[in-house]
């Protein structure tokens, strides 16, 4: 039987074995590309650098295709010249035309032999690869000699550090199709979709789908998903029919405006979708002659053993501390929470500002006026009967990902209007100055430091609402790897973090950073 494998005058009938360059590191690849480096080392080498810079130096460039505008495939670059080819087929072309048949894939530099039909891998560049994605120079040496001892093998944590995830992998970026008003869904679904806690639930089998005995489930839905997503590299935008029929076919009265073409408020809906998560994977389904699920998470939100995968993720602890001025009796309270809501026009007040998009708040000022500045309550102390009290808000426990909302809808006198105050926000954001913890002056330095250093999260997605109320429009970004992304239903583009920095955020979602 012919192969349907290219052929060239260059593929060798009984390649030259070429022995390794480290003591004690094995030699893997094909045949092929051993002849290369038998007959031109220094070239490819040369050439591979060139290659490897571009790929870390520059990621924008060869982490897309821009073949047919921009697509979320990975280009080729020719280890042989200097040629950047789109797609694996192009990359047959200039074979065929070159008799080029190894290639570097763009997004983390691993080696493509066209005759193998496969990722190969050889222990001189790799150790190349290596240095440059570690160190980001090709000269500081890693010590290969102790990566491949006996006891290195057995350590739990080698594969976990000297391994890189496979480059064709499925990386779950893919647009979301608007099927009328329904953009405030698409950005929260994405913003599951990248969250790393709910993407291993769902693809670890998590929620077992052939044995769910639930009608209209919505976690069987929510897993649908994201073997949708992560099982198959395409770029064909997905439709979210089944998790918007689990809504609509819901006789439970909280989900009745869903079941309409009425723009919907993002927010709600990311608490509407945590809630039917939760209760299908751990928190048992309430009557469904129960109002909203927004009272019912407030009861199942103070549940304290619950360890479904929704409080495994969002649910953090908040403690109110009240504070007599008279006497000193203090009262404090816990709550469970599933996201931060920061109040737009009453902080913009409290510094002097308007409500305009000239106003200027930073998410840091935002927190520091909820949980640092304690306010004066109404109370009535139990004590000596004062009703001079100061609140104190603080975080008891922080979650895996952090949700935080900047209201932006208000209603005055029965009209609806949106807050365009600008908030900035940092890619990286310190939680510990907002704990309760911080206020133990008695931890020595470095219990401190090694708690700040806990309470650090990476931001990974943020939901954007433009225009006004009636005509609005839901985009979010999220973060795959280093390169950010922005989704507006089923388009989806290269965004830089300067982009995402300067948007008029909605939803801000942080991953702890030891996640992230």
């Amino acid at each position: 039987m012919s192969s349907s494998r290219p052929v060239t005058p260059a593929s060798p009938g009984n390649p030259p074995a070429i022995k390794s360059p480290q003591p004690g590191v094995p030699l893997y690849g094909c045949g092929h590309i051993q002849l290369l480096l038998a007959q031109k080392l220094p070239e490819m080498i040369r050439h591979y650098k060139d290659c490897l810079r571009v790929i870390y130096n520059d990621p924008v460039v060869p982490q897309t295709s821009k073949a047919k505008g921009t697509t979320l495939t990975p280009n080729y670059l020719c280890l042989h010249c200097t040629e950047t080819v789109a797609t694996a087929q192009s990359s047959l072309k200039h074979g065929a035309k070159t008799g080029h048949r190894i290639y570097v894939e763009s997004r983390n530099g691993c080696l493509y032999c066209q005759m193998c039909e496969d990722f190969v891998w050889d222990p001189t560049l790799e150790e190349l690869r290596l240095r440059k994605s570690e160190f980001g120079s090709f000269t500081r040496k890693r010590k290969i000699e102790k990566l491949f001892t006996d006891a290195a093998r057995d350590d739990p944590g080698f594969i976990s550090t000297n391994t890189v995830e496979i480059p064709c992998r499925a990386s779950g970026i893919r647009g979301i199709y608007n099927m009328g008003a329904t953009c405030y869904m698409n950005v929260i679904l994405q913003c599951f979709v990248h969250n790393p806690l709910l993407r291993n639930f769902y693809l670890s089998e998590g929620h077992q789908s052939s044995q769910c005995s639930y009608k209209n489930c919505m976690s069987c839905a929510m897993d649908d998903m994201f073997q949708e997503f992560y099982a198959q590299e395409t770029t064909v935008g997905y439709s979210a029919s089944n998790i918007l029929a689990s809504f609509w076919l819901s006789k439970r009265k909280a989900y009745e405006e869903l079941a309409s073409n009425k723009e919907q408020d993002a927010h709600e809906f990311f608490q509407f979708l945590t809630e039917e998560l939760h209760e299908i994977n751990g928190g048992g389904r309430p009557s469904l002659l129960e109002d909203s699920p927004v009272t019912k998470r407030n009861k199942t939100g103070n549940e304290p053993n619950c360890k479904c995968i929704v409080h495994q993720t969002f649910y953090g602890k908040l403690q109110s501390t009240i504070t007599c001025q008279s006497c000193g009796d203090v009262n404090a309270s816990i709550e469970s929470f599933l996201d931060l809501s920061l109040g737009l026009d009453v902080l913009a007040k409290k510094k002097g500002l308007k409500a305009t998009t000239q106003s200027a708040l930073s998410l840091q000022k935002c927190l520091d006026e909820e949980y640092i500045r304690p306010e004066r309550c109404e109370y009535t102390c139990n004590q000596c009967g004062t009703q001079e009290a100061k609140k104190q808000l603080s975080i008891k426990s922080l979650p895996n990902v952090l949700c935080i909302q900047l209201k932006r809808f208000k209603q005055n006198n029965g009209l609806a209007s949106k807050i365009d105050t600008k908030v900035s926000f940092p890619l990286k954001l310190e939680m510990f100055p907002y704990t309760n913890r911080a206020r133990n002056t008695n931890a020595d330095a470095k219990d401190r430091n090694e708690l700040a250093r806990s309470c650090t999260y990476d931001l990974q997605s943020v939901v954007v609402h433009v225009g006004n109320l009636e005509t609005g429009h839901y985009v979010s970004y999220s973060r795959v790897g280093n390169q950010w992304f922005k989704f507006n239903d089923h388009n989806v583009t290269l965004a830089s973090k300067s982009q995402v920095l300067n948007e008029q955020a909605f939803l801000l979602f942080y991953v702890v950073q030891s996640l992230a």
